[in-house]
C-alpha cells in the first residue's frame, strides 16, 4: 500500500507556498503521493501543476475536482497541461460533487449523476488519448476536438465513486477511485469488490483505490475526536457519505477517523490494507498543538 498526504480535507485555509511546502516536505519524508481537495478555495489542477513544478518524484493527483462546472474539452486541456509541467506524475480525479453544491448553489441540474459522468468520460477519457473525439448526445456535441500536448499521451483519471453505478464505470473506464468517509468493512465488501468485479468483466486490471481517512496522533484520542465533530459534521449531512457511514455501521463522522496512539493507528492502517486498499492518503488533522508534525513523522516511519 502506497501512503499520500491529502491537503484542503481540514477546511483550513492555504496559500499556494503553504502547499508548496507541505509537497515538498512529503517528498523529502519519503511518502509516496500527494492529493487535493478542490472545495472553495484554490483550483486544485492549478495548484498541484505548480507544485509540481518543484518536487521531483511524488504523484499529485485531485481528489477531487467537480465535473458539472467545466466542459471535458476544458478540464482534458487543464489536465494535460498539469501532466506536462507534472512530467507526467499528475492524476486527475473527478467527481459529481453533491446535489447541495451543483443544483442549490450553482443552479444546474444534478440529475442522473451516474448518468452525466459516464457521458463525461466518453468524452474526456480519449481527449486525454490524444484522439479526435466526435460525440453526440442530449449531454454534449463535440465534433473534431483533439488536444495534442507534447511528451503526455495520457492521463490517469479516477472517480469520486460511492453507489454501484458509479463503481461500475470506475471499474470497467477507469483507473480507480478516491474515496472519503468510508470504513474498512465497506471499502472491502462494497467498493472494492463492485469496482473489481466491473474490472473483471471488462477484461481491465484492478483499479486503485484511494481511500482517503481523516488522520490524528495523539494520547487524548476523546478530545481530538470531539474537536473533529465540527467540522466533520457536513460529511454526515451529504446523502452519499451518509450511506457509506451508514453501511459502515457509523453514527458520526467523526468515528471513521483514525485517532488515538501509535498502535492504535497501526491497527487503523492494517485494517485497511487488509480491505485492499492500494493507496492510504491520511488527511491530518490539526486539532491540537503538535498533532500535525506528531502525525507527519508517524506517516513517514510507516
Amino acid at each position: 500500500m502506497r501512503f499520500g498526504v491529502m491537503v484542503g480535507a481540514d477546511g483550513a485555509s492555504a496559500t499556494v507556498d503553504d502547499i508548496l511546502k507541505i509537497a515538498q516536505r512529503v517528498e523529502a519524508a519519503g511518502l509516496d503521493s500527494m492529493w487535493m481537495a478542490n472545495i472553495f478555495s484554490l483550483d486544485a489542477i492549478m495548484t498541484l501543476a505548480t507544485v509540481a513544478r518543484e518536487t521531483k518524484r511524488i504523484e499529485v493527483g485531485t481528489a477531487v475536482t467537480p465535473t458539472y462546472p467545466r466542459h471535458p474539452s476544458a478540464i482534458a486541456q487543464q489536465a494535460l497541461t498539469a501532466a506536462s509541467m507534472a512530467n507526467n506524475r499528475f492524476v486527475l480525479g473527478i467527481g459529481v460533487s453533491h446535489k447541495m453544491v451543483i443544483d442549490d448553489m450553482l443552479g444546474m441540474s444534478f440529475d442522473k449523476p451516474a448518468r452525466h459522468m459516464k457521458a463525461y468520460l466518453e468524452v474526456l477519457l480519449p481527449m486525454l488519448r490524444g484522439e479526435v473525439v466526435n460525440y453526440d448526445s442530449d449531454l454534449y456535441r463535440v465534433h473534431n476536438t483533439q488536444f495534442d500536448v507534447a511528451g503526455v499521451s495520457d492521463v490517469p483519471v479516477m472517480i469520486a465513486a460511492l453507489g454501484p453505478l458509479m463503481l461500475r464505470l470506475a471499474g470497467e473506464l477507469t483507473a480507480g477511485t478516491n474515496t472519503w468517509m468510508v470504513g474498512p468493512k465497506t471499502l472491502e465488501g462494497h467498493i472494492i469488490k463492485c469496482m473489481g468485479d466491473a474490472a473483471a468483466a471488462a477484461g481491465r486490471p484492478t483499479p486503485r483505490t484511494v481511500a482517503g481517512f481523516p488522520v490524528v496522533l495523539t494520547s487524548n484520542g476523546d478530545a481530538a475526536r470531539a474537536a473533529l465533530a465540527e467540522p466533520l459534521a457536513i460529511y454526515g449531512q451529504l446523502p452519499s457519505y451518509r450511506k457509506m457511514l451508514d453501511r459502515e455501521g457509523l453514527t458520526n463522522p467523526q468515528d471513521i477517523a483514525l485517532i488515538g496512539d501509535e498502535a492504535t493507528l497501526r491497527a487503523g492502517i492494517d485494517r485497511i490494507r487488509d480491505a485492499g486498499v492500494t493507496d492510504f492518503n491520511a488527511a491530518i488533522m490539526a486539532v491540537e498543538d503538535g498533532a500535525y508534525d506528531r502525525t507527519f513523522e508517524f506517516l513517514a516511519s510507516l
